[in-house]
């Protein structure tokens, strides 16, 4: 190819998946400009791990498929050609130390998800990427020898095009589904839109008494038609409205198409037999044995939860401890090992981290992420119809198809 006559190329959006298509476009060689309809990059990545940047998973590419429910094998190439060590290194090369916590978690040392913004943005400086903040593409139109990309302050022909629009979840960040708009507009089918990584709202009320409140190293299994299709061990929270946290989370993934009336069980003592967790119980209560039953359960559980729990075992609570029989202490146990809630509906995409669907891979060359409908353009990131659970896979995902894309633009004739 001759490199003196430079592709241009469009990048839409400047998420961290447009961020990395376009640094990778620029390095092979092309001309790049970078789209991004809000006031600067990366504004859903400040958000992000509770604004510390989960930025991506010390697992392989096997670890990284395992945890992605939607369509794993169509990110083969993505991960094997950018992995998450390929992440970490490039984000280091910028001086941003990281750190891995627990389950493969990556995060910068600081904790500061604006130091993995600041990394990608100097990426594309050294790499001359011209960056239009503030420009809202509204419409992108194919013609013979490229692209004409309309935007709210200009109107301009580009060689290729890459969708790195986002998805529809957190849409305040400016993930408002126009990918979506334009993949159709190209013929592209774009499968059904729907939350996901979002909490629950909970049939019962309880939970709202309970609203803060974190429990950690508990197991959260879900059912549906008496089939378990989800069961993890971690950390969860109570809201206003049902749960949250990273348990429930994922749960969610599992739970997508079709939450309505799924059945959660809580296990508040998964390290313990139910026969360990009895004899805990009789301890506790023995050695309390003059106090009343809600007065004697304060070392076994957290204080805010336990008046929840004694109105569920039904377990009078102001009878003696030493008056709590065998028999309602194995009720207590059971429900101590799964304490039920039943899902009522998830959360809106206003507080879904990601979303599940969007443009069908099977019109997507997964060598490559150049759409097979209409050539030039390329998809990457939360665009495509692939999910992952939380602990840092969907932005390695982003990540990956985002380098692939850019490094792929400017390598046909």
């Amino acid at each position: 190819m001759n490199f003196n006559i430079k592709k241009h190329i469009a990048v839409i959006g400047g998420g961290p998946a447009g961020m990395l298509a376009a640094f990778q476009a620029a390095k092979s060689g092309c001309r790049v400009t970078l789209f991004e309809q809000n006031e600067k990059l990366g504004k859903k990545l400040y958000i992000t791990g509770k604004g510390r940047c989960n930025i991506t998973n010390a697992s392989d590419v096997q670890g990284i498929m395992a945890n992605t429910p939607r369509n794993p094998k169509f990110l083969y190439s993505a991960l094997n050609n950018f992995g998450s060590s390929d992440t970490v290194a490039l984000i280091e090369s910028q001086g941003i130390k990281t750190k891995v916590e627990r389950g493969g978690r990556v995060f910068p040392e600081s904790d500061k998800s604006s130091d993995i913004i600041k990394a990608f943005t100097a990426l594309l400086k050294q790499s001359n990427v011209t960056v239009c903040l503030n420009y809202k593409v509204s419409d992108i139109k194919k013609v013979d020898d490229g692209f004409i990309v309309n935007t709210s302050r200009l109107d301009e022909r580009f060689d290729a095009v890459v969708l790195a629009t986002g998805g529809a979840s957190y849409p305040l960040t400016g993930s408002t589904g126009d990918g979506y708009v334009f993949a159709r507009s190209f013929g592209h089918t774009v499968t059904d839109i729907r939350p996901s990584l979002v909490p629950f709202e909970t049939e019962e009320t309880w939970p709202a008494s309970l609203s803060g409140l974190s429990l950690k190293n508990v197991t959260l299994s879900a059912f549906k038609n008496n089939k378990k299709i989800y069961s993890e061990l971690g950390e969860m929270l109570f809201t206003h409205f049902g749960v949250s946290g990273p348990l429930v989370l994922s749960a969610s993934s599992r739970t997508a198409d079709d939450p309505v009336g799924i059945k959660l069980f809580i296990d508040l003592k998964p390290g313990l037999t139910h026969e360990e967790l009895d004899k805990r119980l009789l301890r506790d209560l023995q050695k309390n044995n003059r106090r009343i039953f809600a007065n004697s359960l304060n070392e076994l559980l957290p204080m805010s939860l336990i008046p929840v729990i004694i109105e569920l075992s039904k377990i009078p609570p102001d009878i003696s401890a030493s008056d709590v029989s065998k028999k309602m202490r194995h009720e207590l146990c059971l429900l101590l090992k799964a304490v039920p809630l039943t899902v009522k509906r998830t959360r809106d995409m206003n507080e879904a981290i990601i979303t599940r669907g969007g443009i069908k891979v099977s019109e997507i060359n997964a060598s490559t992420m150049e759409s097979k409908l209409v050539k030039g353009l390329y998809f990457a990131g939360e665009l495509i119809d692939v999910d992952a659970f939380t602990g840092g896979y969907n932005l390695q995902i982003a990540c990956s198809t985002g380098i692939l894309a850019g490094k792929n633009i400017n390598l046909e004739e």
